[in-house]
């Protein structure tokens, strides 16, 4: 009898509870956003308001920069950015097919080029596009002028990082779909070009922008070249006002309209990834 007793009297008192998961994460989450909000603050109090206006948001400043800053400035911007596009992607997609080639020469200069120019930085290729190229090769010019030169300097740059891409996207496609081209009579060379490549391209195309975004910051260093003041891009552009007015807000005005192109690239990019594991699900 003690014993029933003492069982069901254990049985009848409370278990001690703990929190459960949910409870756990929303503590969690409570504790980090509490983490954000004081150091936000923390910084907010911190900073000298005044000195930052003063410094980066004279509206008078900004204002005497337009329409320069879009109608000159940031349109050389986009020239520049897409001429090194379109030269970096034919070189790239030439590249990466040599890098698939059977020819073993190909292969080797193909996986040469892309660690040379995917180890070097850009502003060291733009120095030689600039310096090494003309000493290289007295009396001639190369066509375009200044916007030909950046789409040198640019494009062999890209054209590194493309070529891996497009033969990552090229050796995704399924090998059955060359098989069934061969089948129907195409050549290598025509079902490449015809069925594997606009397949190959439309799994690469998230990164391909990514690219271009990469592309559209580093055009900031077309100032090595020695540009005139009709060429100047965004930064150049940028750094001459704030140096002429002593005052950063150029910079910071330079810097918002490269958002205004970025955060919509940016936006594209992830709307295509989703789309693409859409697709595969």
């Amino acid at each position: 009898m003690s014993s029933t007793t003492g069982t069901s009297t254990a049985e009848v008192q409370p278990r001690k509870k703990g929190l459960t998961r949910r409870q756990k994460r929303r503590l969690s989450r409570g504790i980090q956003y509490a983490v954000f909000v004081a150091a936000v603050a923390a910084l907010g109090a911190g900073a000298d308001w005044g000195r930052l206006q003063n410094q980066f948001a004279q509206v008078d400043i900004a204002r005497q920069m337009f329409p320069d800053v879009i109608t000159l400035a940031l349109k050389n911007t986009v020239l520049y950015t897409l001429s090194g596009f379109l030269f970096g992607l034919v070189l790239g997609m030439v590249v990466a097919l040599m890098r698939l080639s059977s020819v073993g020469p190909y292969r080797w200069l193909a996986g040469v080029y892309i660690e040379i120019f995917r180890g070097l930085p850009a502003l060291l290729i733009f120095i030689f596009v600039g310096v090494a190229v003309p000493l290289a090769f007295p009396g001639t010019e190369i066509i375009g002028g200044t916007y030909g030169k950046v789409a040198l300097a640019l494009g062999l740059v890209s054209a590194a990082y493309m070529a891996e891409t497009i033969r990552a996207g090229i050796q995704a496609v399924p090998k059955g779909q060359m098989e069934a081209a061969r089948s129907l009579g195409f050549s290598p060379a025509r079902a490449m070009i015809s069925i594997i490549v606009p397949q190959a391209f439309r799994i690469i195309l998230p990164p391909l922008t990514n690219e271009l975004v990469l592309l559209f910051k580093d055009s900031s260093l077309v100032l090595f070249l020695g540009v005139t003041l009709q060429e100047r891009e965004l930064s150049k552009f940028g750094n001459d006002l704030a140096s002429e007015t002593a005052n950063s807000t150029p910079i910071l005005v330079a810097g918002l309209c490269y958002l205004l192109v970025t955060i919509p690239l940016g936006f594209v990019v992830r709307r295509m990834e989703s789309k693409s594991q859409e697709a595969v699900r």
